[in-house]
């Protein structure tokens, strides 16, 4: 929102929210029906496209901002090193607006102009006539404007909403009020209508012309540097006719240089470019070589994280991923098909974040395997093999700490990290499964006058830990598996094993989980409250009873470039086994935690909250 919010600020169908597809309805139901009753054949070029290039353009910008977001979290051409926030992300969640917007003027200018029903398909003359009219009146009337929206009355009721995003992002391009969207399409029509008047106009100029606004709006708002030098040096001029995203990125750092739209020589003209505009874009185009202190290894969950990661859905991966909106069953093919794609084709763990805490960078890696895949005997080895790879390339890379998130440090299939410590005993990169914070955060979650606890999780090493802590401090642990009992207390001293029972009638509240089913949770009495301590939390299925998080804890405010939530946890909220592999970083802690090996509890708890790290819950 701007400032000063002016008339025109929200669009006509911004309180509909995702339902304000509905508006191109009556293209939809007028296609139908023309259909219907006329058949196929009454369907011109023009009307046939009204609709697809909408699907088409959305496609297009998608990729922009996945490419973006990935290249931006891995490339060495970054241009600005700040972070986007949450905050940047809801504001642009509606760049798909301009184009249902552009979509009902198209189809309201089919309706009111005959001659576009009879439209061919390409017009040479039409084309040139478009790209003169582009660079001449568009561009020209646009940098006025553009220098017009920048006076304080104007700036502060409209064009401050989109100066709000100081780093852009692709579909920070088109995030305006939508009075001056009205202004933009304005402009833009100058070069069809006038192919329309003139009768040189074509259904595919006025798609590609549409097509070239969208990429030159994405390109130039990308935050790292694309175009190559090369171009400039085989057809100079080029640099008074095409900007590139370090041109454009000034404009959002400095405010009052590179006003252009997609042709600098106008900023030339009128002496307003930037002075640095030449050296931003040499050092961006060169970069600098980052290598990360901390690599955290983490891996798909179910279809759907798909587009839930950073580099997918924006609007979605800020959100957790329980809460899935109505409209994500349409996506289930594409779903699918990355998932084939992942298991044909993903060699390679792929980086999709990349977040900075004072000094420290730590970017999170992705292995192209899903949950259900790591249950898969036969398919172990393989993801055995994607994980020794990314830590070997860690390692390579000089990265510091490597730590292990969901299913990559499952016992079945490495020993939560033991495997490849053995393998290579000479690593310089420190594996860490981060399941001594993971243990001190359940153990901080049970209320402190608690004086018995229900066991519910197998023998685990989170598990073994918490039951020897819990004992250790005088606290009834209950296990109802004879075999978990046994096995627990022989590992415990005498002293502390009186503590442990095996028992299925004891009444206990208060219910330590792993992987619990919803047939033992019904077992559990009224008031009940579980904690779990595996990475996925459980189906909860009784109102009655208490759910509390999966280990994890709040980030502190120094964090920057989180704007994404981390599978199901909230906003701002990282699993323990993350922070670990952080802190393992902050503190110079120089050995693994993997295997059996397991860090001092209370040790990686006063690290983390000396580091600015708070508890979701207090006991």
């Amino acid at each position: 929102m701007a400032i000063r919010p002016g008339p025109l600020t929200e669009w006509p169908w911004e309180r509909m929210g995702n339902f304000k597809y509905l508006v191109m309805a009556p293209v939809a139901v007028h296609g139908a029906h023309r259909v219907m009753t006329k058949g196929w054949g009454d369907i011109d070029v023009a009307y046939a496209l009204i609709l697809p290039s909408l699907v088409l353009r959305m496609i297009h910008n998608q990729i922009w901002i996945s490419v973006s977001r990935h290249q931006t979290a891995r490339s060495k051409h970054r241009i600005v090193d700040r972070g986007v926030e949450f905050e940047q992300v809801d504001r642009e969640r509606g760049w798909d607006d301009q184009i249902i917007f552009n979509g009902l003027l198209f189809y309201v200018g089919y309706l009111l102009l005959p001659s576009v029903r009879r439209f061919p398909l390409w017009r040479t003359d039409g084309a040139a006539a478009t790209a003169l009219l582009h660079a001449g009146p568009v561009e020209f009337l646009y940098y006025w404007f553009h220098r017009a929206l920048h006076h304080h009355f104007l700036y502060s009721r409209y064009h401050s909403h989109h100066h709000a995003s100081i780093v852009t992002e692709p579909i920070t391009s088109v995030i305006h009020p939508f009075g001056e969207h009205i202004v933009y399409f304005t402009l833009f029509a100058i070069p069809l209508l006038s192919t329309v008047y003139m009768g040189n106009g074509s259904a595919l100029v006025f798609v590609l012309y549409i097509v070239y606004i969208d990429f030159m709006n994405n390109m130039g708002h990308c935050n790292f540097e694309l175009v190559p030098k090369w171009v400039f040096q085989v057809f100079p001029p080029l640099k008074y006719l095409m900007y590139t995203p370090s041109f454009h990125s000034l404009h959002h750092t400095q405010f009052r240089t590179n006003y252009s739209l997609f042709m600098p020589f106008y900023d030339y003209i009128y002496n307003t470019m930037d002075k640095s505009s030449d050296e931003l874009y040499e050092s961006s185009l060169k970069g600098t070589e980052e290598t990360p202190d901390l690599v955290h290894l983490t891996h798909m969950t179910n279809l759907q994280s798909a587009y839930h990661l950073r580099i997918g859905f924006a609007s979605i991966a800020s959100k957790p991923s329980d809460n899935s909106e109505w409209y994500m069953w349409t996506l289930w093919p594409l779903a699918w098909l990355s998932m084939v794609v992942a298991w044909v084709y993903g060699s390679s763990a792929f980086v999709v974040e990349r977040i900075k805490l004072k000094k420290m960078t730590m970017q999170t890696w992705v292995v192209p395997r899903y949950n259900f895949q790591y249950g898969l005997a036969w398919d172990r080895e393989s993801i055995n093999d994607l994980i020794e790879k990314a830590i070997l390339d860690a390692d390579i890379r000089g990265v510091k700490v490597l730590s292990l998130g969901l299913l990559n440090q499952e016992k079945q299939l490495n020993g939560n990290g033991e495997l490849f410590r053995q393998k290579y005993p000479k690593l310089g990169v420190r594996i860490v499964d981060g399941s001594g914070l993971a243990t001190v955060v359940v153990l901080k979650s049970i209320p402190s006058d608690a004086n018995q606890v229900f066991l519910h999780t197998g023998t685990s090493k989170i598990a073994r830990a918490i039951a020897m802590t819990l004992c250790g401090r005088g606290i009834q642990v209950i296990v109802k598996q004879k075999k978990e009992y046994d096995m627990l207390k022989s590992q415990m001293p005498d002293n502390k094993a009186s503590y442990l029972k095996c028992s299925s009638n004891d009444i206990i509240k208060i219910w330590i989980v792993e992987n619990i089913d919803e047939k033992d949770q019904r077992m559990a009495p009224k008031g009940t409250v579980f904690i779990p301590i595996s990475q996925f939390p459980p189906k909860k299925v009784r109102k009655d009873c208490t759910y509390l998080s999966t280990p994890a804890m709040k980030i502190p405010e120094t964090m920057q470039n989180i704007h994404s939530c981390e599978n199901w946890l909230p906003r701002r909220v990282m699993s323990a086994w993350h922070i670990a592999g952080i802190l393992h970083v902050l503190e110079g802690w120089s050995s693994h935690e993997c295997g059996d090996d397991i860090m001092d509890v209370e040790k990686a708890w006063s690290a983390a909250i000396r580091h600015g790290f708070v508890p979701l819950t207090k006991a």
